[in-house]
């Protein structure tokens, strides 16, 4: 009776051995899987052209790097940190509302900060990203009447400090 518990029990330990080898050869196969893929992934550049087709919801944004997308009509310019220069590609974006001013709209620019630091310091550095997309809107010659400027809000959204650090804008009614 011995000899028979003492093979299934090495039985058991031997099973158990090659089970654990096999999800130990798993995970490294798959970790080196992932990291050839994941360097193979195209890179979207820091600044996200616009195009006229709506950005799938919930867009990830990188920390740290401005970009300006279009998604359902609304321009959205994103901030670095501590940071009011529009991203390469902010005057493509603002081609529709442009456009739309000179069909008799206004231009409604609204400026939003995250939650973290200084509430001072932070709607005073959403001001100034709101004006730099004021000024770009001058730049392509938007009358600076046809612009609202409004005042700038936290963020009180769960999302990321980076996707609250942002300017909109959007087209309304004379």
């Amino acid at each position: 009776m011995s000899s028979s518990d003492d093979d299934s029990q090495q039985r058991f330990a031997l099973g158990f051995l090659f089970a654990l080898i096999a999800l130990v050869i798993s995970v490294v196969v798959g970790t080196v899987v992932v990291k050839r893929l994941g360097a193979k992934a195209p890179v979207q550049p820091a600044a996200v052209a616009a195009s006229n087709t709506p950005a799938a919801p919930a867009v990830a944004v990188e920390e740290d790097i401005a970009s300006v997308r279009v998604e359902n009509g609304v321009v959205k310019f994103y901030f670095a940190t501590a940071k009011a220069e529009l991203a390469v590609g902010a005057n493509e974006a603002l081609a529709d509302v442009v456009k739309g001013v000179a069909e008799g709209k206004k231009a409604v620019i609204s400026g939003f900060h995250d939650a973290t630091g200084d509430a001072a310091l932070n709607a005073e550095l959403a001001k100034q990203r709101a004006v730099a997309v004021a000024e770009a809107l001058k730049a392509l010659g938007v009358a600076e009447d046809k612009v609202e400027l409004k005042k700038p809000e936290e963020t009180t959204a769960t999302g990321s400090n980076a996707e609250a650090r942002r300017v909109e804008v959007t087209l309304g009614a004379l």
